[in-house]
């Protein structure tokens, strides 16, 4: 069950209230945008104005990045190479016990909307937590360098015990792979057995999409 801290820590994350107290990358960058732009609470949007959104909101990390010295220029796209999907590059990481993924963030309206559900991830999936390391940018496409620990897979993922587990936790199964939490108002979206592995018997939650949506779908 998500404790009273955690939801608290949630719903300022979905407010677009600055975090205070963590000095990490991660929090550090989305406090950043935060500072200049407010988090959108639903995911009817005009899309339109949204890239336009995304667009000013690259730029300001673009001088962040700068500012903080958060280029990646030694990353070698050829090197531990795995596998990639439809928004992250993913490689093998040099300590044998860890991940990189290079994602552009293609599947958010927002910047800002993508740190938000990299942090939700990590308040919720805390053994599949991410590190934003730096950022990379490749072909004029702006990518997030993230680590993320190495699970490996000893049995099939049972998508009814997915279903138990997220539902003990306050996300109403909407439609096929998809999930709402009332209480909080976040939508997870895309949960299926290639998102989530099982090791000794415990889901571990290695890809998840939250949206903002403070009105039910």
């Amino acid at each position: 069950m998500i404790s009273n801290d955690t939801k608290q820590t949630l719903k300022n994350i979905i407010s677009g209230t600055i975090i205070e107290g963590k000095n990490d990358t991660l929090t550090a960058t989305r406090n950043q945008l935060c500072s200049s732009f407010t988090t959108d609470t639903t995911t009817k949007r005009d899309f339109d104005k949204q890239c336009e959104i995304k667009k000013e909101q690259e730029k300001q990390l673009n001088d962040y990045i700068s500012k903080n010295n958060l280029w990646i220029t030694d990353f070698s796209d050829q090197e531990n190479y795995l596998t990639e999907g439809g928004e992250a590059k993913i490689y093998f990481g040099k300590d044998n016990k860890s991940v990189i993924k290079l994602n552009d963030a293609v599947y958010y309206f927002t910047w800002l909307d993508f740190f938000n559900s990299i942090l939700i991830h990590n308040l919720l999936f805390e053994g599949t937590k991410y590190e934003l390391l730096g950022f990379k940018r490749s072909n004029e496409t702006l990518f997030t360098v993230l680590k993320q620990a190495f699970i490996i897979s000893d049995n099939p993922v049972n998508l009814a015990d997915v279903k138990d587990l997220l539902e003990f936790n306050g996300f109403k199964n909407t439609r096929r792979n998809d999930y709402y939490n009332p209480e909080l108002g976040l939508i997870l979206e895309d949960i299926h057995d290639e998102n989530v592995i099982v090791n000794s018997n415990v889901l571990f939650f290695i890809d998840t999409v939250f949206f903002i949506n403070l009105k039910q779908p």
